[in-house]
């Protein structure tokens, strides 16, 4: 039984500005007017209408939202870092807005950085505070602890840390439903751990593997570029080889977390699951996992997504690990 409603506003990664990271999120039980959750905020208002003009019954047949309607009932932004590509609709929507005053959650540091560099009366209007009090500003900037809090009616966030190259910081989060207690886990820009000076994968993995699948079965996570493209030219993101990696790792976190629960195995087969593929065979049967923030190219008429999310596919097919791999497409309307 699904738990959530999700529109793809944009999904890939710089440099095409009309369709850059950016999801509405609501309860399957709810309305979009009833109060809408937005992930990243890179494309806005006008991709979206684009994209209602485009396949004006994609949110039902009586649906008669247009796409200022839709921006006016976001509650809540919730922002993995602080980059523009992330952040720019959010920006210039800032005076425009109407309807409720919105929370913006995010890392501290990446709160400081737009009141700091954006919303500090040069390169944006002051449209942003820390008060409860200052209703005159549009935003409520409101920090994300590294435990659940409620962000909306029904939907809870925990934020964990993971490093976006050596020196950025960018944010995993785990999004549940309340009632149901169901989750999804939702990426920002991410390095591999492989990679990374500050490896920190491997606390999301094992959290993930513990919820998997009664709880979560579904991943949204970049794969910004093709295979072969060199390691000192990713700049804190994923090729189709490094998340096989991380894959791989959320494998063997899922056949630990069995043999725990199997007497006749101990904790120790660990390391010679990592060393065994056949004992991650299958393991992650069940997983869909969604591609998001492939990086876009101008110049060639087919979208590099689809020869990235196949690499992706065939990498996960050799290794026999069984997840589904899907991508997220502007436009897409994905019931999790």
């Amino acid at each position: 039984m699904y738990t959530f409603d999700m529109l793809v506003v944009g999904a890939s990664g710089g440099i095409d500005e009309t369709d850059l990271s950016a999801y509405l999120l609501k309860p399957v039980d709810s309305e979009w007017s009833d109060g809408i959750v937005a992930l990243e905020a890179g494309s806005g208002q006008g991709a979206l209408a684009r994209i209602l003009r485009d396949n004006p019954t994609l949110l039902g047949e009586d649906n008669n939202h247009c796409a200022a309607d839709l921006y006016d009932s976001v509650v809540s932004y919730v922002i993995s870092h602080a980059h523009l590509d992330h952040t720019s609709s959010l920006i210039l929507a800032a005076g425009s807005c109407s309807g409720r005053r919105k929370r913006i959650y995010a890392a501290k540091d990446v709160l400081d950085a737009l009141m700091d560099h954006i919303f500090q009366g040069t390169i944006w209007p002051q449209l942003a505070s820390f008060s409860e009090d200052d209703a005159s500003h549009l935003y409520l900037l409101k920090e994300i602890r590294l435990k659940y809090q409620p962000i909306h009616c029904d939907i809870s966030l925990r934020r964990m840390p993971v490093s976006h190259g050596d020196d950025y910081e960018s944010s995993a989060f785990f999004i549940r439903h309340d009632p149901s207690q169901k989750e999804f886990l939702f990426f920002g820009d991410v390095a591999p751990d492989k990679l990374s000076k500050n490896p920190r994968l491997g606390h999301v993995w094992a959290e993930t593997a513990r919820k998997f699948p009664e709880q979560l079965s579904t991943i949204f996570i970049e794969c910004s570029f093709p295979s072969g493209h060199p390691d000192e030219l990713l700049f804190g993101h994923l090729s189709p080889e490094h998340l096989l990696d991380e894959l791989t790792t959320l494998a063997t976190e899922v056949a630990l977390r069995d043999s725990r629960k199997n007497t006749l195995r101990r904790p120790k087969k660990k390391q010679r699951s990592a060393g065994n593929p056949d004992a991650l065979k299958g393991k992650l049967d069940g997983l869909r996992v969604v591609i998001i923030h492939c990086k876009t190219d101008l110049k060639t008429k087919i979208h590099p997504r689809e020869t990235i999310v196949q690499q992706v596919k065939d990498l996960v097919k050799q290794a026999g690990l069984g997840a589904e791999i899907i991508a997220a497409v502007q436009g897409m309307h994905i019931s999790i």
